[in-house]
């Protein structure tokens, strides 16, 4: 009898998700074949595939379903600061303290992003963030002696390349933001490892559609990690003077105990260092495989070199839009809200549309504007000189149907939400492939390798990740 009623609720509810329809105003509806799931595989199969099929279908507004949750996606990049900006009808809290269950294993209940964001402006930015980058570019340099490589000077070693630029920029970074473990190469390496386990498994842990092995694989290098970065073993300097510092004081002042602050470090590994290596590994692989732009940045570089180690990365437009241009192809995270009370917004034609309290709010810039036809030309392809105008300075000014697009790439979020880590990030990039390119001789193993084609299942996750790696050599110059 039990099981019975059961069954009975349980249909009860799918025929109730099955009702919904669309009212006056709201964007179009599009619920999938299947009751409750709807879109669910697909989604989490291949974002980008999916939501540009449901663009060309229904346009820059529209609902799906996916896994009991209504989904409504906009991808007006010109209303994308309008719509966000509003805090009060669309919250970022919720969905955040989700994800941080699921993904690492951590409840912060009076987690706010905003003073989050505010604490991190202090410690990235300014001075501050002058302090960090020497301190960051003297770990690089430290990272990538001969001794420290395990290379002879003019020995040829192979690498995949990913593999190569992830390794470096997060050890570089676990040394400077972190503080530790300054003087043991193996302690280093066997955090990245396990940081690797970890991240491989971020989006199955995300969606909850890892299985039992993946999950007892997640969790050991949760608990591994965890170990590493117990606040007492981390080098914080004294009276809040750096960002880890202030943060593990917030959090004492919280009340937040021990074993949440450990995991609460695993977060902020996570949102430090789980971009900067994928993107350096997309810079270096373009420019390995298109010898146009390799040869551009490289006499760039070398036209700098009478500069003092500050100066060399300020006057670098070419190379700047060559990052510029990697962010565009491989920058695709999913900007998520939920949607407290019924909303109007408002489109750049004009048109209006309601959104319905309960439901989830998705801005993906991947698709617009970053790889919208109207925008860029040829948006699959990589042009090393798209932000580049015929003069040598910056492109700014992009346009869709006559009228100035705000964003022709919003790689860093919008204007009310972007990174307060966004200049450390780049200097970091910069600073490793400025090195790459100056002390070692690298080359593709194969001299008609491709790049390797990204891995789907991170569309949402921040920078995409290949599926692949790029085979390397590479030797320190005499």
């Amino acid at each position: 009898m039990m099981w019975t009623a059961l069954l009975l609720l349980g249909l009860a509810v799918l025929l109730l998700y099955a009702r919904r329809t669309r009212r006056r105003n709201e964007p179009p509806l599009d619920k999938g074949m299947i009751p409750w799931l709807g879109h669910a595989l697909e989604f989490g199969k291949d974002a980008a595939k999916f939501l540009t099929r449901m663009k060309q279908k229904h346009g820059d507004i529209f609902t799906v379903r996916a896994a009991g949750q209504y989904i409504t996606v906009l991808l007006d990049s010109n209303c994308y600061d309008a719509v966000l900006s509003d805090v009060v009808s669309l919250d970022q809290t919720g969905y955040a303290q989700v994800l941080m269950k699921r993904i690492f294993s951590l409840n912060l209940p009076n987690h706010n992003p905003e003073s989050e964001k505010k604490r991190a402006e202090m410690h990235f930015q300014g001075s501050a963030l002058t302090q960090l980058c020497s301190s960051m570019q003297n770990n690089l340099q430290h990272l990538v002696t001969p001794s420290e490589m395990g290379l002879k000077v003019s020995e040829w070693k192979k690498d995949g390349l990913f593999h190569f630029c992830y390794s470096l920029l997060f050890k570089t970074g676990y040394l400077t933001v972190f503080g530790a473990e300054k003087n043991n190469s193996a302690a280093l390496a066997e955090i990245y490892e396990e940081f690797r386990r970890f991240d491989k498994l971020l989006p199955k842990l995300a969606r909850t559609t890892e299985n039992k092995e993946e999950k007892q694989i997640a969790s050991s290098a949760r608990e591994k990690l965890w170990k590493w970065l117990t606040p007492s073993r981390l080098d914080r300097k004294p009276e809040r003077q750096s960002w880890l510092g202030n943060y593990v004081q917030h959090l004492q002042d919280e009340g937040i105990d021990a074993e949440t602050q450990r995991r609460a470090m695993l977060l902020q590994l996570w949102v430090t260092q789980g971009n900067s290596g994928p993107t350096a590994f997309w810079v270096l692989g373009y420019l390995l495989t298109h010898p146009e732009a390799l040869r551009a940045v490289t006499e760039e570089i070398q036209g700098g070199k009478h500069l003092r180690p500050e100066e060399k990365q300020k006057n670098t437009p070419v190379f700047d839009s060559v990052l510029s241009e990697t962010l565009r192809l491989t920058a695709a995270a999913l900007i998520t809200r939920e949607v407290k009370q019924d909303k109007k917004i408002c489109l750049s034609n004009g048109q209006e549309y309601q959104l319905r309290r309960g439901d989830r709010l998705c801005v993906f810039p991947f698709i617009s504007p970053q790889m919208d036809p109207q925008i860029h030309q040829q948006p699959e392809m990589f042009q090393f000189d798209r932000f580049l105008n015929a003069d040598g300075t910056e492109k700014k000014d992009f346009f869709k149907e006559g009228l100035r697009v705000k964003y022709p790439s919003v790689p860093w979020g919008t204007k009310d939400n972007l990174c307060p880590g966004r200049q450390f990030a780049i200097s970091a990039i910069k600073e490793l492939v400025f090195t790459i390119l100056t002390r070692f001789d690298l080359e593709l193993c194969d001299k008609n390798a491709k790049l390797p084609l990204v891995d789907p299942t991170r569309y949402g996750f921040g920078i995409l990740q290949p599926a692949g790696d790029l085979e390397i050599r590479y030797r320190i110059r005499s």
